[in-house]
């Protein structure tokens, strides 16, 4: 089960592919532990995905609106 602070962390990860900075980390940290979003290491800094896994969330959610 996800806190309603990972699901948001999620979703603006998902809309706007933000600055790391800018998101908890430990939000985050949740997020790759569950297999939602890949942390993808790049010489000029980091970059976070959603998975597959994380898109069928995000659409299960959507769904509930």
């Amino acid at each position: 089960m996800l806190t309603p602070h990972e699901v948001a962390t999620l979703m603006l990860i998902d809309d706007a592919a933000p600055n790391l900075a800018d998101l908890d980390h430990a939000s985050i940290e949740a997020l790759i532990e569950r297999q939602l979003v890949h942390l993808e290491k790049l010489a000029y800094g980091d970059r976070l995905h959603i998975t597959p896994r994380g898109s069928d969330f995000l659409h299960a959610l959507d769904k509930l609106h």
